[in-house]
């Protein structure tokens, strides 16, 4: 029975680790690094309670809430911890990312963790207001402002003529 129970453990987290790491690429603003960190922490955290997480409706929207509160609990960590510096390390430019994805990148980082989470659960994960607001564990009201405050952020960050990024 435990031997099973690994089994559909690893098939499962083999089907949702690229999107829980797309998810978490968006969550981190493109930090590679770190959305790896948080896919790993997610995956370890579902593989302790998996005899309980297979039974719920949908484990992957578990995995998602999940990856969420995982970001949200970093951020909070960090900001106690991490100093950021003007220094950035030397990196390789990637030849596929296109201006509009590193401005988008670029403007996603800019938000607040919170609002960040809330425009990627909305909008790229496509969930509802109360979904998003169980995953954030918050009330949907504060989502709704929380969406409002960070679309129209973004629409100050990124300009009226976001398609002038976009390649032909």
């Amino acid at each position: 029975m435990r031997q099973a129970r690994a089994d559909e453990y690893a098939e499962f987290a083999a089907a949702r680790a690229g999107h829980l790491y797309r998810s978490a690429c968006l969550l981190t603003a493109g930090d590679t690094h770190l959305a790896e960190d948080l896919v790993q922490e997610t995956l370890g955290r579902l593989y302790v309670r998996w005899r309980r997480v297979s039974r719920v409706d949908n484990p992957a929207a578990y995995a998602q809430t999940v990856l969420t509160r995982a970001f949200l609990a970093h951020q909070r960590r960090r900001s106690s911890t991490e100093r950021a510096t003007d220094v950035l390390p030397e990196t390789a430019a990637a030849a596929s990312d296109s201006l509009l994805r590193l401005t988008l990148l670029d403007a996603l980082g800019q938000l607040p963790a919170k609002d960040r989470a809330v425009v990627v659960l909305r909008y790229w994960e496509d969930r509802s207001i109360q979904e998003t607001a169980d995953a954030m564990d918050t009330s949907s009201a504060a989502v709704r402002t929380r969406c409002v405050r960070a679309l129209a952020r973004l629409r100050d960050l990124l300009g009226e003529d976001i398609g002038a990024y976009a390649t032909p």
